[in-house]
């Protein structure tokens, strides 16, 4: 409690992807030494040499960090060691049933365990479903010998990034915890302090655990909603997004959420199954959080088919017909694609038979993607006037904001619009 009040202690952050790299500069910034281990060496040479892979990451901030010798990154978890704070920040996808996958966990905590001296405190960031902490990581942790809440500390933190929004840099969201125990809480409390601006307490590690999981599940849930009756809607010859701007002058009752072609990030297409899945071992079915699943998942075939009738209504086939797709990031204005509903839509067309190319700035080739493996290794093509034109169809997925849409209503022959950045323009096609 003494060092973390004086900023005194290191601090080990092991994945430094999206959520890692920017809590470790937090913890750095916030006066800690911190210890970064992730096991991709291209990462690690990145940062050593004082470069950012992440677009809102400011590579000064690295290179400051770095040179200041508050930041020191490795391919090797053997630095764990001297890190009296161990926070863990690896990936927690879905299996091939959709059912969590929890291998990177696993075998952090091994990793970690192998390396655990007395005193130290491990937490979890990674989203996962309720028990993960006290349940998988605990008994793994404690493989080593040492005692937890007795010869070290276990608990619960739930990472909040919002990649690209910068109104909420990392220190500045509200930070959750949770202990296993008593003991544990109070110092993760106690460490936090030191980096985020406001600390919520709460009673337990699986508490932390299911309101993470509540929080994606809310937008889930929503984001699946907005999706069906953009469908019902369309069937009706009823513009959603009109819907939305009238219902949205409601000052009361309502939150206002857009449809796009699907769903995408990290967290929300995985979250729901993880509840789901942790529900059925309690021999329930969470039935409202799977029919949202199953509306967000089927939303890039729903895209796909309303394609392929703008088409058919030109008198082109999709085999054959040249597809460029607008964005293949999550959201707007941000270097990540995981999950992105481009992703499937790409995999369909390109199985349909059409020759697809893509434009995507902030994405400038395709990253291989575990659910996708037979997609070409395609680079973000310049859109141009030429470009537009000699396009079949042009799909816009992700509608980033420095793309201009005014030329692509100009020149493209076709506009296939999931995210209604074009509703107002005479013969685009809402999808």
């Amino acid at each position: 409690m003494e060092r973390f009040a004086e900023a005194g202690a290191s601090v080990g952050v092991v994945g430094l992807g999206y959520v890692g790299l920017p809590l470790a500069m937090a913890c750095a910034e916030a006066g800690f030494e911190v210890l970064g281990v992730d096991v991709d060496p291209q990462k690690v040479a990145a940062l050593r040499a004082g470069n950012s892979y992440i677009r809102h990451v400011a590579a000064s901030r690295v290179a400051e960090l770095v040179g200041r010798g508050r930041l020191r990154v490795d391919t090797q978890h053997d630095v764990l060691a001297e890190a009296d704070v161990i926070l863990v920040c690896v990936p927690t996808p879905l299996g091939r049933h959709q059912e969590p996958d929890l291998r990177f966990v696993q075998e952090t905590a091994k990793e970690v365990a192998a390396r655990l001296r007395s005193g130290q405190l491990v937490v979890l960031e990674s989203t996962t479903f309720p028990g993960t902490t006290d349940e998988v990581l605990r008994p793994l942790l404690e493989a080593s010998g040492l005692r937890c809440g007795r010869d070290f500390f276990l608990a619960y933190s739930p990472e909040r990034e919002d990649p690209g929004n910068p109104h909420y840099e990392t220190r500045r969201i509200p930070k959750l915890v949770g202990g296993v125990d008593e003991a544990s809480g109070r110092l993760a409390v106690a460490f936090y302090e030191r980096v985020f601006d406001e600390v919520v307490p709460v009673a337990d590690a699986r508490v932390a655990e299911a309101a993470k999981l509540t929080e994606n599940v809310f937008r889930a849930v929503n984001i699946a909603l907005v999706n069906e009756l953009k469908m019902v809607y369309a069937a009706m010859g009823i513009d959603i997004w009109e819907v939305l701007d009238a219902a949205a002058t409601k000052p009361f009752g309502f939150m206002r959420f857009d449809p796009g072609p699907g769903w995408g990030g990290h967290c929300i297409p995985v979250d729901p199954f993880y509840l789901a899945w942790k529900a059925r071992e309690h021999g329930l079915r969470s039935a409202f959080v799977e029919r949202a699943g199953e509306v967000n998942v089927g939303m890039p075939g729903w895209v796909v088919e309303r394609l392929a009738l703008a088409l058919n209504e030109r008198g082109k086939a999709v085999r054959g017909a040249r597809v460029l797709l607008l964005g293949i990031a999550y959201k707007p204005d941000v270097d990540d694609a995981r999950e992105s509903p481009a992703f499937p839509i790409m995999a369909r067309l390109l199985r349909l038979g059409a020759e697809v190319t893509y434009h995507d700035p902030w994405i400038p080739s395709l990253p291989r993607v575990r659910a996708h493996p037979t997609l070409p290794p395609l680079g973000s093509v310049d859109l141009t006037p030429e470009r537009l034109a000699e396009a079949d169809a042009v799909l816009l997925v992700t509608d980033h904001s420095d793309v201009d849409y005014e030329m692509v209503a100009r020149h493209a022959s076709l506009v296939v619009d999931t995210r209604g950045r074009l509703r107002r323009v005479p013969g685009v096609v809402p999808a």
